[in-house]
């Protein structure tokens, strides 16, 4: 991962100001909660090519209430890591035209494919294939109009699905992790997120985001940055957000329903590779969600969920897509994997 200059543009400065100003708040503060994402709003594509999809995606829908006008099915035969932009701007056709106009966000069942040339298949999806971005991937991205967006509606509000993976390399974990992203929110308990500077100075680019230090009262949540290459041992971890090629230690670990975390590297994203940890670690580790980005982005923050815009939306009541995606400024090359549906501050 190329180092590249670490700033921190106007537009966000208030944002930490804000946080900090909420994380202050009293216990009686009353928390408005953003309108989030419902099961009819979601739209679930099935590969038939591939068995283990099938059974997860028939999981996913009864457990989450999904209409059977959502579900697409479409077939990618071989489970290829990548696929070429013509086959995947097909595949788009493909799943576009089953879905209605209050569908807001997808969710591909499968592991893979997860990249199209350089792009993830996500930012491709709910963005358009960026060839651009091909031609040097250190380059700056493609900015994302929903980054740190009020809209509810992404779909009707700015012609943008989100979306996310599903992955399904076993039946059993997925089916655990989808039992995780629905338990979340029926009660608040305490919690912790944890925001990791490391050693490894390259991938702190996004340490000037890290909110400080205390606690959202009416949450139950306590934000904790640290300085430090390994958290052992936590077991109330809501988030946890750090930069290691590798992270340690996620055995000894406890991630609470509806968690979030990922690490900034430049392969995460590639599920399947072999060079850096895999974002599926997180997910196996007991996350409900992560993020990693499939090609090389050096360490440009906005390429990467933002700790603070993170935090504020998810804690606001929004679902586990909207607050990753409204984190990262430039998502081309960011795949976003998990339950999206997971809200544990949802407004109840």
């Amino acid at each position: 991962m190329t180092r590249i200059p670490r700033r921190c543009p106007r537009l966000c400065l208030p944002l930490l100001a804000c946080l900090a100003a909420f994380i202050a708040a009293p216990a009686r503060a009353q928390f408005v909660g953003e309108s989030r994402l419902q099961p009819d709003q979601l739209a679930i594509v099935i590969n038939d090519a591939e068995p283990n999809s099938v059974r997860i995606g028939a999981y996913y829908r009864k457990r989450r209430g999904i209409p059977a006008a959502n579900v697409v099915h479409v077939s990618i035969p071989g489970k290829p890591h990548e696929i070429s932009a013509e086959r995947f701007e097909a595949l788009k056709d493909e799943i576009d035209a089953h879905l209605g106009p209050n569908v807001q966000a997808v969710l591909m069942v499968w592991t893979a494919p997860y990249k199209v040339a350089c792009n993830s298949i996500t930012g491709a999806y709910s963005l358009g294939f960026d060839p651009g971005q091909c031609a040097k991937t250190c380059l700056p991205g493609r900015p994302s109009p929903y980054f740190n967006s009020s809209s509810s509606r992404p779909y009707t509000d700015l012609n943008i699905r989100i979306s996310m993976l599903l992955p399904t390399e076993s039946v059993e974990r997925a089916k655990a992790l989808i039992d995780r992203g629905a338990g979340a929110g029926f009660r608040i308990v305490p919690a912790t997120a944890y925001f990791l500077t490391t050693s490894e100075k390259a991938r702190n680019s996004r340490a000037a985001f890290f909110p400080p230090p205390g606690r959202i009262a009416a949450r139950r949540l306590v934000t904790k940055p640290m300085q430090a290459d390994v958290l052992e041992g936590a077991k109330d971890i809501m988030i946890y957000e750090t930069g290691m090629a590798e992270v340690a230690k996620l055995d000894t670990l406890g991630f609470l329903p509806g968690a979030l975390a990922d690490h900034l590297t430049s392969l995460g994203g590639d599920l399947l590779g072999g060079e850096q940890m895999s974002s599926l670690r997180w997910l196996e580790a007991g996350a409900t969600a992560s993020y990693g980005t499939v090609s090389e982005p050096c360490n440009h923050w906005q390429k990467f969920p933002n700790p603070t815009v993170l935090l504020k939306h998810y804690v606001q009541g929004t679902s586990a897509i909207e607050a990753y995606w409204k984190s990262v400024a430039w998502p081309t090359q960011g795949l976003f994997i998990g339950e999206p549906l997971a809200a544990p501050y949802r407004k109840r």
